[in-house]
Formats: C-alpha cells, structure tokens, sequence
C-alpha cells in the first residue's frame, strides 16, 4: 500500500473537478495536484453528449475540457478510472480503489451525481440505458439506425433533448413520462403545451400522464408495458428520470448534508480543509436569497474554478449566476436565475412561443428569466435578476431587446 502527499487533492474527474485545477493555478503556480476520476476518459462535457454530437456539430475529441497536455503542463496527476473509497478527515487523507493513499492539505469534492434508477421489473435488464456518460453515447449511437424505434422514459433535460435528436435521426421515438407536458418542471404550461406540440409534429409518439409497470426482453427487443395498459416495443430504452448526487464519501466523513454537501460561500464544508463544488454543492445562492444545488453546466464550470482558487487562498465567496440552455429540435432557450414553473410568469414574445422571454416572479420581483431563440442575453437578465425590484409585469415588455 502506498502513501503520497499532495497539496491538493480533486476526487471527481468531470467539468467541476477539471476546472478547480485552472482555478487553483490562477493563484498557486507549485502547489502538487492529484485528480482522481472514476471514468477511464479524460474530463469530459456532458451536454455534447445529448446535444451537438448527434447533429454532427462538434467530434467526440472535442469534447474533452482541456488539451491532453494541459494537465501535465500544469502540474496535475491525473489518476482515471479510480474510484475513492473512503475519507479520512483526522488525518487529512484519502483512500482509493486500489489500496492507495493520498494526503492532502486541502480536498475538494467534485463527486457529480448518478442516474437514478427505474424501480420497476426489468429496471436493471442489461441494455437499459441510463444515459449520463460519455460511453452510454458511443453505445447508443453505434445502435441508432433509421427506422429503429426508441422509447424515453422521462420528459426532462436528458429526456427531451434525446427524443429530439433521435427523431432527427430518423429513429421512431416514444416518450413517456408521468407530468402534463415536457419539461412541466421548467415551462410555464403555455410554453409546454406549445412545445409538446412541436414534438408531436415531429414525429415523436407522446405519452404524458404515463409511467412504465415493467420491462422485458423479447429476443432482441425490449417491450415496456405502461400504467395505461400499453405495450411498446423498442430497440433502444433510454431512462432520462433524474439524477442523485454521490454525498456517500462526504456523508461516512462526517460531513454536513443537506440536500447535497453543505457549504458556506467560500464553497468550504463543514470541515475548513475540504470544499465542494458542482451537481454535489449545496451552497448559499445570494442572488435569490436562498440555498440551491444545480445541476447544470455552468454552474460546475464557475463553482469548479471558485473552490480552486480558494483552496489556493483566495477566500472569495461565490457570487456567480449560473445559467443553463437546452435545443429541442428548432427551439432552443437560455435561462438564468429560479426558473420554476411554479412561480408567476410573464412572456414578452416577439414571435408567440417561439422567440421572446419569459420572466419568473415570485412577489413582483424578477426571479429568473429564460431566453427563447435570443441568444447572448444572459447578462441582460442577471442585471435584472439582481435589481430585486419590484415591478408591474407589463413594464418588462422590451426589457430585454
């Protein structure tokens, strides 16, 4: 068994770990650094994955967040497809897979989430794909083929943005998931319906207000029987039904839980010498006034950085508004802020549920605002989400241009 010593230690290999490494360099040039990740593949982005991969807009290399030399350029020991097993907080160390142990003067957390899982009868059958990694894309797509038929359980990000681009790859696409409408949790219900609507003018076989019983093999096929007394056949199943974040580590170390890992605005846990960031961090969000843990892109490459830099000393509290974008078919958005479907909203549109924004209030103030087909507005909608004031819905018409 092994023992090394680093300055700082990363456990998690996607864009929140990657990105601590840039953060922690802008301020410390020497420190040692190790990055152990759980996949094979070099730190990776997610949303090729489920977005410009399948339209043939980026190559599978391009995906990964920095250059193969750029670890070794600044002084990052990556260990991939290594797993840590255990944290030791009175000894300031970690335990991985493999019998190793690392010290570490300063720990960042960056353990992302995993799918979850379908609680039903031929949930874990062998082909059931719950698509979140880099190798659930090369296998789906080596098994997409015109006049194939595919069936998505879920009607969220991954769900969506997947029936979209295997309709658009010409496969016979079933969705099925247990809300009213597509992305129900996001769209205010007249944008929904309207996007649901183009869904279905696709092509695409909606089933909203259904949930799958079971399924099981035929041969080669899948077949997947619904609460409505439906049997569908498939080819492919994809299971897009959200995701947990991995808190295990954090959680047999001792650490505070919330929903997620519990930080302060430094993104420091409950133990001053380790810090999380990204799908895991539980985090006091200033702009909206509240805690929150994101899921989305943006927020791990910002948070990522952020941890990085005040491992290294910059003490800065994390301040940033994240925002999160999705394409499904020719519709596409951009949002920032509490963009919930609960909430009042307001659409100023230019081209009715299609181009225009949506604005999210709670209390007459601006909470969040999603950009449809207006790219490059997301700092417009911060300044607004940031004035916190209140205001008579109609004076917001022309508010962002």
């Amino acid at each position: 068994m092994a023992e090394h010593t680093y300055t700082y230690v990363i456990v998690g290999g996607g864009l929140a770990g990657a990105s601590a490494v840039r953060g922690i360099r802008e301020l410390d040039k020497n420190g040692s650094i190790l990055l152990i990740g759980g996949e094979k593949h070099m730190p990776y982005d997610r949303p090729p994955l489920s977005k410009m991969l399948w339209f043939d807009k980026m190559a599978v290399d391009e995906i990964f967040i920095e250059a193969p030399d750029f670890y070794s350029q600044n002084g990052a020991l990556l260990a991939l497809g290594t797993r840590v097993t255990r944290i030791d907080t009175n000894s300031n160390t970690v335990m991985d897979d493999k019998g190793n142990t690392y010290k570490y003067a300063k720990l960042l957390l960056a353990t992302g989430s995993s799918p979850r899982r379908l609680p039903i009868p031929g949930g874990d059958l062998e082909g059931v794909c719950y698509y979140r990694y880099l190798d659930d894309y090369r296998k789906t797509r080596g098994e997409t083929a015109a006049g194939k038929n595919a069936v998505i359980i879920g009607g969220g990000f991954i769900g969506s943005e997947l029936a979209a681009a295997l309709t658009i790859n010409r496969m016979n696409v079933t969705m099925l998931f247990p809300s009213k409408y597509i992305c129900g949790r996001v769209l205010p219900d007249y944008l929904a319906r309207a996007v649901q609507a183009n869904f279905v003018g696709h092509g695409v076989n909606v089933l909203p207000n259904e949930t799958p019983i079971s399924i099981r093999k035929e041969g080669k096929r899948f077949v997947v029987a619904t609460t409505k007394e439906q049997e569908i056949a498939a080819d492919i199943i994809i299971a897009g039904v959200g995701v947990m974040p991995n808190v295990e580590l954090a959680s047999n170390a001792g650490l505070t839980l919330a929903d997620g890992i519990a930080v302060n605005e430094y993104l420091q846990s409950s133990d001053q010498d380790i810090y999380a960031a990204g799908d895991v961090a539980f985090f006091p969000y200033k702009a909206l006034g509240h805690r929150a843990r994101i899921e989305h892109w943006d927020n791990s490459r910002a948070q990522g950085i952020a941890a990085g830099r005040n491992m290294a000393g910059a003490n800065e509290p994390f301040t940033y508004m994240p925002f999160f974008f999705t394409d499904l078919f020719e519709f596409n958005y951009e949002a920032v802020g509490e963009v919930d479907a609960n909430l009042s909203t307001f659409a100023d549109w230019q081209k009715e549920f299609d181009t225009g924004v949506v604005y999210y209030l709670f209390e007459g103030r601006v909470k969040g605002a999603m950009m449809c087909n207006m790219p490059d507005r997301i700092e417009a909608a911060r300044e607004l989400i940031l004035k916190d004031e209140e205001v008579e819905p109609e004076s917001l018409r022309g508010k962002i241009k």
